[in-house]
């Protein structure tokens, strides 16, 4: 809501640079998306890491926070 509002404001002050943000924004969200997938891979891959490095202390019965 806070970035339509935002967008309403930049119309009323500048219309030719909201109507661009307007037509490049889904440009902009597609390049976006590889980089949201990498970073979703990466979040996994230091979850497994972490689970296999506390893998040992759980099996020994130590139970986290």
């Amino acid at each position: 809501m806070l970035a339509f509002i935002g967008w309403l404001l930049l119309l009323v002050i500048c219309w030719p640079l909201a109507l661009l943000a307007l037509v490049l924004w889904p440009i902009i969200w597609l390049i976006s998306l590889p980089f949201r997938l990498l970073g979703i891979a990466f979040d996994a891959v230091f979850a497994f890491l972490r689970a296999v490095l506390f893998l040992p202390a759980r099996v020994l019965g130590h139970r986290g926070q």
